[in-house]
């Protein structure tokens, strides 16, 4: 008797196991059905955009005023070179040195239904 529950109880384990699995590979999945290399990229957006975002709050620490973009490659402050990367291009508005919005937008011609994505000084990712 022991032994059929330990069976059952397992087989229970590997269901749950399998639909879990199964679900975050379906195509409504966690990123909401988007192609794995979107995925990928997008995500790789995100974390440069917030990479940007913490070089603007260190350059405001050290200079009283945000940057431009150019003023924090010239600076090192940057892990990248260029306003673009991963087919899309990063610009920046600064507002008085008191404000930022650094916007990623899709140049690539092969991303064009993708997000466009945007940080600013409260460091939320938002989508344009």
């Amino acid at each position: 008797m022991r032994a059929a529950a330990s069976v059952l109880g397992l087989v229970i384990v590997v269901a749950i196991i399998w639909f879990v699995v199964k679900s975050q590979f379906s195509s409504q999945g966690p990123m909401g059905g988007r192609p794995p290399m979107e995925t990928i990229d997008v995500v790789g957006v995100k974390n440069d955009l917030l990479a940007v975002a913490q070089a603007e709050r260190l350059y405001l620490a050290s200079h009283g005023s945000y940057a431009s973009l150019e003023v924090l490659q010239q600076e090192g402050s940057l892990a990248f070179s260029g306003a673009q990367r991963r087919g899309y291009i990063y610009t920046a508005e600064v507002e008085g040195g008191q404000h930022f919005k650094i916007t990623a937008t899709p140049a690539d011609p092969a991303k064009a239904g993708w997000p466009a994505l945007a940080v600013d000084e409260t460091m939320q990712i938002a989508q344009q």
